[in-house]
């Protein structure tokens, strides 16, 4: 992985944006894709880039949501502590006790998710699990009127988690939040840089969407805006390398064994011709893949196969430990042969060969 592809991890995986609080990561798209494509939005938020190769050729569109997993306060306590409300889905066991960024009107405050110290539990508390409805984030405000006047803080406002990018000690592990999905937003961007000045015959849609994270909203609008005629969703996966996955399971999410392509997801079944395309391609290119079985969740490729008359549509995935936590942990190498799938498959899909996609 090249440096100018870990700072726009960094970047991308740092910035806050929540469903419906994107502005800051639509930014970064916009101002890393200056000069490589066109650049539109739509109502909803979505950013569009688009790169033309052959204009009469089909509409390859490659998107990669922006928003991440959150929170949003949902109330004030008198004493000045904030309940709140997820927006994605969070396993409650991973909320408690991790730091977080309450971003107000006056400013972005620093807090932290707590609830009854461990020593004042009776017997029976200490054998369940803390609900989210028990807990409440701690930003150092002295009672209600003091986070509501002097801080700003508002029902509606966000709460982001915090955990700064970082190299592990095997530096091409890497280490931060929000991969799901800044991975596939930093991934169209990275098609679109390595597509400058080569040819391809079609036109390529790099796209920003909103909202995945709580019902895949804004790839709606943004396959209206695009009509694609193929697409290939950029997205994270997965990992099964961790203890607690069955033997058979190790294959499908190893990080360091190659992209996935998924066969099945909670959402989509995807397009075979197009899926047995894109494993022919990574045999023909000697590029290491995976195959992914993924019946528990979906991604932006739910709505935008079954857009219009229908739209030949695969999920590629980068597999990524912990996702849906607070971090998460990839390989670099994963990331990298990802775009070299999807460089060669855009390079490829001309009008006779999406055309082999349809009935």
């Amino acid at each position: 992985m090249d440096q100018q592809t870990l700072e726009l991890l960094r970047e991308l995986t740092e910035a806050p944006g929540l469903p419906g609080h994107e502005e800051e990561v639509r930014k970064i798209v916009a101002k890393r894709i200056e000069g490589l494509a066109e650049v539109s939005h739509d109502r909803m938020g979505n950013i569009l880039c688009k790169k033309t190769g052959d204009p009469a050729g089909p509409r390859v569109m490659l998107p990669g949501h922006m928003d991440e997993i959150g929170f949003v306060v949902n109330a004030i306590t008198d004493e000045g502590y904030l309940r709140f409300t997820a927006l994605g889905g969070w396993w409650d066991h991973v909320i408690l006790a991790q730091r977080v960024t309450v971003h107000a009107r006056k400013g972005a405050y620093v807090g932290i998710i707590g609830s009854k110290a461990p020593h004042v539990l009776t017997p029976e508390e200490r054998q369940k699990f803390v609900k989210r409805e028990e807990m409440f984030v701690d930003v150092g405000a002295k009672d209600k009127k003091d986070a509501t006047k002097r801080l700003g803080i508002r029902p509606g406002d966000p709460v982001v988690p915090i955990c700064p990018f970082a190299q592990m000690q095997n530096r091409k592990l890497l280490l931060g939040k929000a991969f799901d999905d800044r991975v596939g937003v930093a991934m169209f961007i990275d098609t679109l840089r390595k597509l400058a000045g080569a040819k391809h015959p079609n036109t390529v849609y790099g796209v920003g969407t909103v909202q995945e994270e709580v019902g895949c909203r804004g790839a709606e609008t943004a396959a209206d805006a695009v009509q694609p005629d193929v697409c290939l969703v950029m997205e994270v996966g997965v990992a099964s390398d961790t203890p607690g996955f069955p033997k058979e399971d190790k294959e499908k999410g190893t990080l360091g064994k190659g992209p996935q392509i998924c066969f099945l997801d909670g959402g989509m079944i995807p397009n075979l011709k197009l899926r047995d395309f894109l494993v022919d391609l990574a045999e023909e290119k000697k590029i290491p893949y995976q195959i992914s079985m993924l019946t528990g969740g979906a991604t932006d490729g739910r709505p935008i196969h079954i857009h219009g008359l229908g739209v030949p549509t695969v999920y590629i995935g980068v597999a990524t430990r912990y996702i849906h936590s607070h971090a998460g942990i990839l390989h670099s190498d994963d990331y990298d042969n990802a775009i070299r799938l999807i460089v060669e498959a855009v390079k490829r899909l001309d009008a006779k060969t999406v055309r082999t996609f349809y009935p």
